[in-house]
């Protein structure tokens, strides 16, 4: 097949496996979101080049601002893809589809675009997502052994609690802050009430900064496929 020609793409669901070497291996953040998730995989040609995730996201009350219950709400916390020929925008919106078909309650997705990565969302812009703004600046924190850490992974107290499970962590006064800029918001109704409820809410988007397209869709230019894969890849076939 030539270089230039169409690929056969091939959308299915993704395991649990697949999934964790998407994100671990053309992630940014090379880890995997926490909690519940919808694991949406993408094959071209045969070959797996990469995973959407939608999840509830790091807070519990994503969905509040909008009048949300839980599970009406959800974040696209993940789109972890190697080289491929087919445009994230087109690989998201057959992934949403999949999304509403498993999840009827859903009424709006969130994501966000990391600044402090040089993203600025144009995946979302292309799909046509609502854009509102930026989250408030927050601080992150360097451990005493060099590890930057989220702020809901430190705590005054040296515990934390998550998904109903206590662990130890570092002390927030035993670590360095670091501020960071807040992440640009963007917005998916799932229905036409709630188009019509965030309306108001929309800006202009932003522009793109002078990082490469690679590193805007958040995963670095390798080729794909490998083993953990290999058997999804056979049952897509």
């Amino acid at each position: 097949m030539s270089s230039t020609s169409k690929p056969v793409l091939k959308i299915d669901w993704a395991t649990h496996e697949a999934a964790k070497y998407a994100c671990t291996n053309w992630h940014y953040s090379k880890s995997m979101p926490v909690g519940k998730m919808v694991k949406v995989g993408a094959w071209e040609d045969g070959k797996f080049i990469g995973v959407v995730i939608f999840s509830r996201g790091a807070s519990p009350m994503l969905g509040m601002a909008y009048g949300l219950e839980q599970i009406e709400c959800c974040e696209l916390t993940r789109v972890a893809l190697t080289k491929h020929k087919t445009p994230v925008s087109k690989l998201l919106a057959i992934a949403i589809k999949f999304l509403r078909k498993s999840n009827s309650e859903l009424r709006l997705i969130v994501s966000f675009a990391d600044t402090e990565q040089g993203h600025h969302g144009g995946i979302y812009q292309a799909n046509g997502w609502s854009y509102s703004g930026q989250s408030a600046e927050k601080f992150d924190y360097i451990a005493p052994n060099g590890e930057r850490l989220l702020s809901r992974q430190v705590a005054n107290s040296g515990t934390v609690r998550q998904f109903g499970k206590v662990t130890k962590c570092f002390k927030r006064t035993d670590c360095i802050a670091v501020a960071v800029q807040g992440k640009h918001r963007y917005l998916m109704p799932l229905d036409d009430a709630m188009r019509e409820q965030i309306a108001p809410l929309a800006k202009p988007y932003p522009k793109r900064t002078t990082r490469t397209k690679e590193q805007d869709i958040g995963h670095p230019p390798v080729l794909g496929g490998a083993s953990p894969t290999r058997a999804l890849q056979l049952d897509a076939a």
